[in-house]
């Protein structure tokens, strides 16, 4: 079997990079459905605030960006689902920003840092591509 007919066939990084953060996602998604630990160190300043309830909830979350993620990086020229996929980056970043920021549940650390800067430099990627990709 041919394995990079797997892969999106387009033009361009962008693809590749929404299918590999929607790989990563996908093990976050599993990791909040089976342990605490990780989800924990995410929110360090409110550890206890991370109940099996809420890393299900952000389990689902995680998952739902995931698939958006996934079906951009074989759709990328789709100016709905790139939307749908750059927003997915924006929820993402106001959520580790506001969490860290206004509510202060998470501490400036890794566990948040990795998420904000993948969120912040792909929406600038996006942004900055989006008429390569999108030909509406």
């Amino acid at each position: 079997m041919d394995y990079k007919s797997l892969l999106p066939q387009t033009t361009g990084w962008l693809a590749h990079w929404q299918l590999f953060v929607a790989a990563t996602a996908v093990f976050n998604t599993i990791q909040n459905f089976t342990t605490l630990k990780l989800t924990r160190r995410l929110y360090s300043a409110s550890p206890e605030a991370v109940t099996p309830l809420q890393a299900r909830t952000f389990a689902i979350w995680t998952l739902t960006s995931a698939t958006v993620r996934f079906y951009a990086a074989y759709h990328i020229n789709d100016k709905i689902v790139y939307d749908m996929a750059l927003f997915t980056y924006l929820f993402a970043f106001g959520h580790f920003f506001s969490e860290t920021f206004i509510f202060r549940t998470a501490k400036l650390n890794l566990p948040v840092l990795s998420p904000m800067i993948v969120s912040t430099s792909t929406l600038f990627w996006m942004m900055s591509q989006y008429d390569f990709y999108v030909k509406s």
